[in-house]
Order: structure tokens, then sequence, then C-alpha cells
């Protein structure tokens, strides 16, 4: 078994099966020691069956969050945060296609789009980590120079992971996939070292802003899935694999704490915000909730002695209170008569006897 050296894959793509390992290494690939058993579907083999159905299954809860996210409108934040949602959905739609070779790796569009989805990767970890500094305050949030320098930088972040992927899969611009220094870094490092800036940004501005510590328990939380994923892919893939005679690998175990990971993100982003319900509108219809009646019981009847409607039991339909319909009954029963209709019980009434 290789050894593990900085700048190489070899080590890594032994052990876990990532999208990129078939375009390093060698003009093959790198092929990982054990990885899960494929299934066929008609015509079609699909790799990484149950790593697809997490794949599925993360669209849909993203789905969900993004959906409440958007309806806290007056949340700090919310238009940044909803970016990395958005990015992640990416990432997890074109996984789908990657990591159960519905491209296959021998298509000449593989390495493409594998640039791609590593490009969305490096942009997605900046996303998280302008959101590391957006509770500081530095630019106000949700304005359009907050918004324009989000995009743009995840825009030109994008453009240089992407670069870097596919040149180093081209061996082209003095990139090599024999020595793959650059997506090293881009790939594995660069990740890592903004999870690490958003965690301990987010601790200062728990400690320091916050008197609710309990949301420190959601980093926790989150920082506890991703290093357990990343242990479960990079040390112990192969075991797994060999434990569960090939039926899943590391890799399925990494994609569920991944999604476990961005749901403690949504849990803290959702504990820290408040919505002000002065300026809510739209989704939340049960939002108001009424503790008490307005009146109880004739609380106030006998202070309401001046109001024409005081009272309350009369109807509106004859006047003030209704006390017009109520005391002049007798006299409508007179004018028009005391039987059914407009006679008076004998089909004679004040117009004459003929009707």
């Amino acid at each position: 078994m290789t050894g593990f050296s900085f700048g190489s894959f070899d080590l890594i793509c032994e052990h876990a099966a990532l999208t990129v390992c078939p375009l390093l290494g060698t003009g093959q690939g790198i092929m990982p020691t054990c990885y899960s058993r494929n299934v066929q579907l008609g015509s079609q083999i699909i790799f990484q069956p149950a790593t697809c159905f997490v794949h599925i299954a993360a669209l849909g809860m993203t789905a969900i969050m993004l959906f409440h996210i958007r309806s806290k409108y007056t949340a700090v934040g919310r238009k940044e945060i909803v970016l990395f949602f958005y990015l992640y959905m990416l990432i997890e739609l074109l996984a789908i296609f990657l990591d159960s070779t519905v491209i296959p790796t021998a298509n000449a569009v593989y390495p493409w789009f594998t640039a791609v989805y590593a490009g969305l990767l490096g942009a997605l970890y900046f996303c998280i980590l302008f959101n590391g500094f957006v509770g500081f305050s530095f630019v106000e949030d949700g304005t359009p120079l907050s918004l324009w320098s989000l995009r743009l930088g995840c825009l030109v972040v994008w453009g240089v992971c992407f670069f870097v992927a596919i040149a180093t899969f081209k061996s082209f611009a003095s990139f090599s996939y024999l020595k793959p220094m650059g997506l090293f870094i881009t790939y594995l490092i660069w990740p890592a070292v903004c999870a690490l800036i958003y965690v301990v940004s987010q601790l200062i501005l728990v400690i320091r802003t916050l008197d609710d510590r309990w949301v420190i328990g959601d980093i926790l939380f989150g920082v506890a899935f991703f290093v357990v994923g990343c242990v479960l892919l990079f040390a112990f893939s192969v075991r797994i694999c060999d434990a569960v005679s090939h039926y899943i690998d590391g890799v399925f175990f990494f994609t569920l704490c991944m999604l476990f990971t961005v749901m403690m993100v949504y849990k803290y982003f959702d504990s820290i915000t408040k919505e002000d319900l002065e300026f809510s509108v739209g989704s939340k219809a049960g939002v108001w909730e009424v503790k008490e009646p307005l009146v109880q019981g004739g609380e106030y009847l006998e202070d309401d002695t001046t109001s024409a409607y005081r009272g309350g039991g009369d109807s509106l339909v004859g006047g003030y209170g209704g006390g017009y319909y109520n005391h002049n009954a007798a006299q409508q029963q007179y004018q028009y008569g005391n039987g059914n209709g407009y006679g008076n019980g004998n089909g004679q009434n004040q117009y004459g006897s003929h009707y």
C-alpha cells in the first residue's frame, strides 16, 4: 500500500472512491482497494446505489431547509446563507451522475463535469466562509454590496478551482495528473481551512455577542459530523467495505455525515436568528397568537354607559344596538297584521277586504 505524501492522491484514492480518482495517477486512474458493488437497471450499471439514495434525500432535505429559511423574511444573513444551500443542492445533483457513473468515467465529458464539481465544492466552502463573517456586520447583510461580494467571490473561487481541476486532468499549463499538487490544495486543503475558520468565527460570535450558549451545541455537532465523515472516508472505508461484503463503503457514510453537517448549519442559523414579527408577512398565517379574548363576560359592560351599542345583545339590523327593531316590533305587527304574511289571519288587512 502506498504511503501518504502531501500533494499526492495515491493513498487517498486507494481508500476512497472519490470522483477525481479515475482521472489521476496514471492514464487509467487510481482504483480503490474496495468499493461498493454496483447494480444493473436495464442496460445501465449504477455504481454506489446506496450513496445515490443519500444524494436524493439530501436534495429533498435541502429544499425543506431552503423553504424555512426563505420564510424568515427579517432574519440576519438570510439572503447570504440561501446561496450556500443552493450550491449544496447543485453539488448533490451533480454527484448523483458522477458517483453512479451515469456519466461514464471513460466518456470525454467526464473530466469537464468533474472539474465543474470541484469548482462548485470550492465555491461552497468560500460561501460558508463568507457567511461566517456576516454576523460581525463588516458589511450590512442583504445589501447589494454584501450580496454581490459573495456572488462574485464564489464565481472567482469556482473559476480558479475549475481551471486547476481541468488543467490537472488534461495536463496543460504546467499541471499534471501525475503530480496533482494544485488539485490537492483546492480539493482537500481549501475546504478544511474554510471549515476551520467558519467554526472559530462562530464560536467567537456566540461567546462575545449572544446570551444563549446552547447554540454552541449546534456548532459542535456539526464539527463532529464533519470530522467523523472524513475519518470514515479516508481511514476506515476499506474496513467498512470488507465488513459489509461490498454493499456500502466510506463514501456512503461520508455523504451522510456531510448531509448532517449541512443540517447543523441550518439548525445553527435558525437558532441565532429571530424573526421580527412586526415586519413578517407571507407564509406564517398563525404567527399571531391571541392569549385571551378582548372582551370577557361583561367585564367592561358597566363602564359602557354612553355608547349607542351598550348592551351588546341586540341585533344591528334595525339600527343602533338593534333597539329600533326590537322596540318597534309591536308597531310593525299592528301595521302589517298579526297573522301570517301581511294578513291578519282571515285574509284582510289595512288595504281592504277584497284582497
